[in-house]
């Protein structure tokens, strides 16, 4: 998968931006907050409609202006494809394929597939379930338009059921809805479950020689996945899942109207990342639990390639100059094959990096 061509208008600080890019490798270089993640960022939004930065797509939206678009020429699965979002402050986002106007973000799966690395994933290991949930949702996403689909569902399903609870006391009537919305979550997350055990079990098997080739045979990385606590085997039919998510919120029926919150579902799934059988998490030193982010996200991209047979467009945001020599040297040998994207704060020689292309970004835009 190739980025040739990206445009991007009112984009954070770009007013407006347009460029091409080398198929191997391209270095983006300026001083801080001058917009080289802001670039990466609009790549990245057009593989999933998300941003790792924002919560909010008004956010990517220039201050003081009331729209923004990203546009890329993409080669993949063997033709050419444009790739166009358009944000609006106060409505939806409109997304094209082609001049085609896309239903669901879901139907970007597969067209543009990216493995964003960025200081913060250094502690994928270290911080709470979330962040590694969002690292497992942002993969499976690009693989699976069905479980795009299905996350989108679930967090809508989520947010009603959570004023359910909140408000119920205040108006009893609510409580007519909450069995409907029970059971949409039970058979929505029993996709999500699915999906997701699936994609760890693939972790399971890329991850742990990544790492063992990382640590020079020093550690041994294991995965494992928590989920609800009625689901005996996360890799079971959706069937048994469904029922098995059922018990689980008749069990929790009480204590959910008592908290006023939503208890029982895959929203506080984890994926725990043990070394030599011990948590990472709990025990693991900060070199430790950064080599094992890097094998998760070099996995990942692994995964990516066998599933497509297309080497996913890597983004390095300023990660390279957060790690030691010989842990550079390790993922610079790792990432040969395919388009890769390095921000830095100085210029990097592309001897070390071979065939590419620079970029100088100053104040969102680009030095000539």
């Amino acid at each position: 998968m190739i980025v040739s061509s990206i445009s991007l208008d009112f984009f954070r600080n770009y007013v407006h931006f347009e460029d091409h890019f080398s198929h191997h490798v391209n270095v983006i270089w300026g001083e801080n907050a001058q917009g080289k993640t802001n670039l990466l960022e609009g790549i990245s939004y057009l593989s999933t409609a998300s941003s790792h930065r924002a919560r909010y797509d008004r956010e990517l939206i220039q201050m003081g202006q009331t729209h923004a678009a990203v546009k890329a020429g993409v080669f993949s699965r063997g033709r050419n494809f444009t790739l166009e979002a358009r944000l609006q402050k106060g409505a939806r986002r409109q997304l094209f394929a082609n001049g085609v106007k896309l239903k669901t973000a879901g139907e970007l799966a597969g067209v543009l597939n990216t493995v964003l690395f960025c200081p913060e994933d250094l502690y994928l290991i270290r911080e709470g379930a979330a962040v590694r949930r969002r690292f497992l949702d942002n993969c499976i996403c690009q693989l699976r338009p069905r479980y795009a689909e299905a996350l989108a569902e679930y967090r809508r399903l989520y947010e009603h059921k959570t004023r359910i609870l909140r408000d119920w006391e205040e108006h009893p009537s609510l409580l007519d809805t909450l069995e409907e919305f029970n059971l949409r979550m039970a058979q929505t997350g029993a996709l999500l479950i699915h999906y997701r055990a699936h994609f760890i079990k693939r972790l399971r098997e890329v991850t742990p020689p990544i790492h063992r080739d990382f640590s020079g045979g020093r550690e041994e990385l294991g995965l494992r996945y928590t989920t609800v606590s009625t689901i005996s085997d996360p890799l079971a039919p959706t069937r048994t899942l469904l029922e098995q998510l059922v018990e689980h919120q008749i069990s929790h029926r009480k204590a959910e109207l008592e908290a006023r919150q939503c208890l029982s579902g895959p929203h506080k799934d984890d994926l725990v990342v043990e070394l030599d059988g011990v948590s990472a998490k709990a025990f693991a030193s900060q070199g430790q639990t950064r080599t094992a982010a890097l094998s998760l996200k070099l996995a990942s991209r692994e995964i990516f390639f066998q599933e497509t047979g297309e080497w996913p467009v890597l983004l390095l945001d300023d990660v390279l100059s957060e790690l030691d020599h010989r842990r550079q040297e390790f993922v610079l040998k790792r990432i040969n094959g395919g388009q890769v994207f390095i921000t830095c704060c100085e210029e990097m020689s592309l001897d070390r990096l071979g065939e590419g292309k620079t970029f100088h970004i100053r104040q969102g835009a680009l030095v000539e």
